[in-house]
């Protein structure tokens, strides 16, 4: 089961339609030919808004940057913050050519063009395997059918067609209310290979109909993508095509947000509900998982060493083997905890493992405690494992996410690209 556990907030409402909750968004997606015979899995999508929407991105922190990413960084520059389409490619990532920004370019003409917009509206993203042609040819012959076959419910199309390593597609969508206004905000995402902290290896689109400006909804975006995105570790591998742009087209009719007020807060709790829903799939589908892992960590003297601390114990290869096999060896955790870049008392932090099938404490005052191998076997025979650190030390907290380090990992990733 690849279903996450979702957390109610009051005041937000799951809903469904993904990119397409939100009003006047549609999407498209199709098989174009960028996959290989016989798969025939769609590889090619379009996310369109009726208007011209604010937008804001965040991307990969790589040095060497794929051309998609490139090209939309150059056109968010050149309009001020504006999008009014993103058309995304799965199979080849068009990294290290030398042909990419043309061919990234291009393909936002080419969409451009049917939408009649100006190119520079067009975001895009690609995502795939590193350092191969990208080929222009099924852009070409498939662009029509994209464009036309465009619907307010092509949500599950689009989120398909991202799809790479990933079994199952991700997406999530919430509905709040601002200033006496009904909003909606949705997401898609793709994720489960050569991810590691830091905006990890995902293409991530989210829609929303509320109304805010450029400089608020990245400032927005910027923050939440910290404590999600950011938090969120499989192994290791910093990909060269992170991208997340979120378009906001205030089609809802809300005052437009354009401080950080309450309208503003109740905003980006909608948009950290969807990204941290999104993350966590993100995890549970890690290639090869069989197991969601979480870490909490409370008490600590600022967030950034509460951070540090759950990314330390997500990232443990040791560990995540252990909790392949269902294995307390929970030293394991003590030793993540303990080479963490941050500052605690090692004699105060205490560790609690659980899960829906049971709760086990393990340390206290830094010490091990005795535990049944028993009780400890069945609660961590479920799908969804909570590491929870207390450090005794402040008052913040952080939350990162993994998952198992399984035998279907070395598999996947010793024939990707064959």
């Amino acid at each position: 089961m690849k279903d996450i556990k979702k957390v109610n907030y009051d005041g937000y409402k799951y809903i469904d339609g993904g990119v397409c909750a939100a009003k006047g968004f549609c999407a498209n997606g199709l098989y174009s030919g960028i996959k290989e015979n016989p798969s025939k899995k769609f590889d090619l999508c379009l996310v369109v808004s009726d208007v011209l929407c604010n937008a804001a991105g965040v991307f990969t922190q790589n040095k060497v940057q794929a051309a998609p990413v490139t090209v939309s960084k150059k056109h968010l520059e050149a309009t001020g913050g504006k999008a009014r389409a993103f058309i995304l490619n799965s199979k080849n990532a068009n990294a290290c050519n030398p042909d990419g920004i043309e061919k990234s370019e291009k393909m936002c003409s080419l969409a451009a063009e049917r939408l009649c917009i100006p190119s520079e509206q067009v975001l895009i993203a690609q995502t795939g395997v590193i350092g191969q042609t990208m080929p222009i040819e099924p852009i070409e012959d498939n662009i029509d059918s994209l464009v036309y076959g465009l619907s307010y419910d092509g949500n599950e199309k689009a989120a398909i067609a991202i799809m790479t390593t990933d079994t199952v597609k991700k997406e999530v969508a919430v509905e709040f209310t601002v200033g006496g206004k009904i909003c909606r905000l949705g997401g898609m995402g793709k994720g489960s290979g050569m991810i590691c902290p830091n905006m990890a290896t995902t293409l991530n689109v989210i829609t929303t109909d509320c109304a805010i400006t450029s400089e608020v909804l990245k400032k927005a975006l910027s923050d939440v993508v910290k404590i999600t995105y950011n938090c969120l570790y499989i192994d290791g591998d910093q990909s060269t095509n992170d991208t997340c742009a979120v378009m906001a087209n205030g089609l809802c009719g809300n005052d437009i947000i354009d401080t950080e007020n309450e309208d503003y807060a109740v905003f980006k709790q909608a948009l950290y509900i969807v990204m941290s829903n999104i993350t966590k799939m993100l995890a549970k589908d890690g290639e090869g998982a069989t197991k969601l892992l979480e870490c909490n960590v409370s008490g600590a003297k600022t967030e950034n060493d509460a951070q540090a601390i759950a990314k330390s114990v997500i990232a443990s290869d040791l560990l995540k083997c252990a909790m392949f096999g269902e294995d307390a060896n929970v030293g394991r955790i003590a030793c993540a905890i303990g080479y963490a870049d941050a500052d605690f008392d090692i004699t105060k932090f205490s560790v609690v493992l659980e899960s829906d099938k049971g709760c086990v404490k393990f340390f206290e005052n830094g010490a091990i405690l005795p535990f049944s191998e028993e009780e400890a076997a069945v609660m961590l025979s479920d799908d969804e494992i909570k590491i929870n650190v207390m450090l005794a030390d402040g008052a913040e907290k952080a939350t990162a996410w993994g998952c198992d380090l399984t035998y279907e990992y070395v598999k996947i990733n010793g024939d990707y690209r064959t």
